[in-house]
């Protein structure tokens, strides 16, 4: 079993690495297109950190661990929401943009509601449905776009940015994003593998581990943009990316995972997207509370609490 565990540990280096790697080579590639960096950070970077769970998801569909492919998103949304946000906010107080409060949030909610109802519909989530997410990510990342378009400093800063910063060799990205891609397949096989081991070892279900070790593992990656940003008192980036995730991990994920094999869903998750939804609901009406437009050191606290809560009922409900 201590193999199994340091293998895991190793995996979230190959996926938090690779993910690295290709986003870094990605990213320059977009720059010498001259590709605005706004748009950059709002789709490559965004989807990019959410490459753990891409390939920890496609990877436990394909190996017929159904449980794990959800578990890690759900698992992984919650974490986010919760643990992610709520330690951002306790290190600063967030403030909500416009767009996030009026928009995004109620956004995140609805597409939510929408994944739970699609999973509910049958035994498992069909490839069609996982078109559909597919479509439904697109119209979001169309939406992202749109937004960084209409942003006051867009003409201002993405140009600068492009033309002023020297642009690596084309072949080196290329090699990075090959790279990345390989240490994101490596490590999605070492987790996932070395999971179901650990599992049967300690006598834990799939679920347990995959929206526990699993879901804060691949959580890796937003949890330190997150806190970076809240710690620079960059709000904006902080909750955005935290809300563009969970919608990433919804859509993109689940429904790239689906379209490739068909899902199993576990009625036992339920429980879980609900818990997801009241957390979603709560953080649609924290601008409403004093301090208004704002989630508080105290919101943070209550929403770390609950994580904590959530994480002992895994284990003792």
């Amino acid at each position: 079993m201590a193999l199994s565990i340091v293998l895991i540990i190793v995996g979230f280096v190959f996926l938090i690495k690779g993910a690295d790697f290709l986003v870094e080579g990605a990213s320059n590639i977009a720059k010498r297109f001259h590709i605005p960096e706004i748009i950059i950070g709002l789709t490559i970077i965004s989807i990019g950190t959410s490459m753990p769970e891409l390939f920890v998801s496609i990877t436990s569909a394909l190996e017929g661990y159904p449980d794990m492919a959800l578990g890690n998103i759900i698992g992984s949304n919650i974490a986010n929401l919760f643990l992610i946000l709520g330690v951002s906010s306790i290190i600063q107080s967030i403030r909500f943009q416009r767009e996030t409060r009026l928009i995004e949030i109620p956004l995140c909610l609805i597409i939510t509601i929408i994944f739970m109802v699609m999973c509910n519909l049958g035994k498992d989530i069909t490839r069609l449905e996982g078109i559909i997410l597919i479509v439904l990510f697109l119209l979001f990342i169309g939406y992202t776009i749109l937004m960084a378009f209409k942003g006051e400093e867009f003409d201002k800063e993405g140009e600068s940015q492009t033309q002023d910063e020297p642009l690596s060799h084309p072949l080196k990205d290329l090699f990075s994003i090959f790279l990345g891609v390989l240490a994101l397949k490596i490590g999605g096989d070492f987790v996932v593998e070395n999971s179901v081991k650990v599992a049967e070892i300690i006598g834990l279900s799939e679920k347990i581990i995959s929206v526990t070790i699993l879901a804060v593992g691949t959580s890796l990656p937003e949890l330190v943009t997150s806190v970076s940003a809240a710690m620079k008192g960059k709000s904006d980036i902080a909750i955005g990316n935290i809300i563009g995730s969970c919608i990433f991990n919804m859509l993109l994920i689940i429904g790239v995972s689906a379209t490739i094999h068909p899902i199993t869903y576990n009625m036992s998750y339920n429980k879980d997207l609900a818990i997801l939804i009241v957390g979603t609901l709560i953080l649609a009406l924290f601008p409403a509370i004093p301090p208004k437009n704002e989630m508080s050191r105290m919101n943070g606290i209550i929403y770390f609490c609950l994580y904590c809560g959530y994480m002992m009922s895994l284990f003792f409900v």
